[in-house]
């Protein structure tokens, strides 16, 4: 089943249990999916579209709780709805690693390709994400990165 199939199922759905905030979620993801499709850049709808839509939509929302986290109990509510979205989403995006495993992957890839000094991030992560972009969270493997170069440093 396509990720688009999937979607309209759990719309339907949400329609039977009269669930609003699901809907919501699904009919944001349509319209930015719709805007693509008709913005001229020549895409069609697939599932593609879908993963780069949801995961583009993810990426925001995490932006967005780090922002609310600063705001504390005055953006409880929205904090709420935004952990909902993003839950959600992740239903339908690959997993990542977690954070063992990314810190394994990041001394392998220092030791394969020789960086020793925190001022080769740049190549780190270029090496990381050209092979492993969808497996990593980039901001965990920079900050693992960073820790274990400082490490390594002194």
């Amino acid at each position: 089943m396509s990720v688009r199939e999937k979607i309209q199922e759990k719309f339907k759905q949400a329609r039977r249990d009269r669930d609003e905030p699901t809907k919501n979620v699904i009919a944001m993801l349509r319209a930015k999916v719709l805007n693509v499709v008709k913005s001229g850049a020549d895409r069609e709808e697939d599932d593609a579209l879908w993963q780069e839509t949801i995961a583009a939509y993810a990426k925001q929302l995490g932006k967005t709780m780090v922002e609310l986290e600063k705001a504390g109990d005055r953006a409880a509510e929205a904090m709420e709805e935004t952990r909902f979205e993003l839950a959600f989403c992740e239903q339908f995006l690959p997993k990542k690693l977690d954070e063992a495993a990314t810190e394994a992957l990041v001394r392998d890839v220092i030791a394969k390709v020789g960086i020793s000094s925190p001022k080769e991030m740049g190549k780190l992560m270029g090496a990381l994400m050209k092979d492993h972009k969808d497996e990593i969270d980039g901001a965990l493997a920079r900050q693992l990165g960073s820790k274990i170069l400082a490490e390594s440093a002194s």
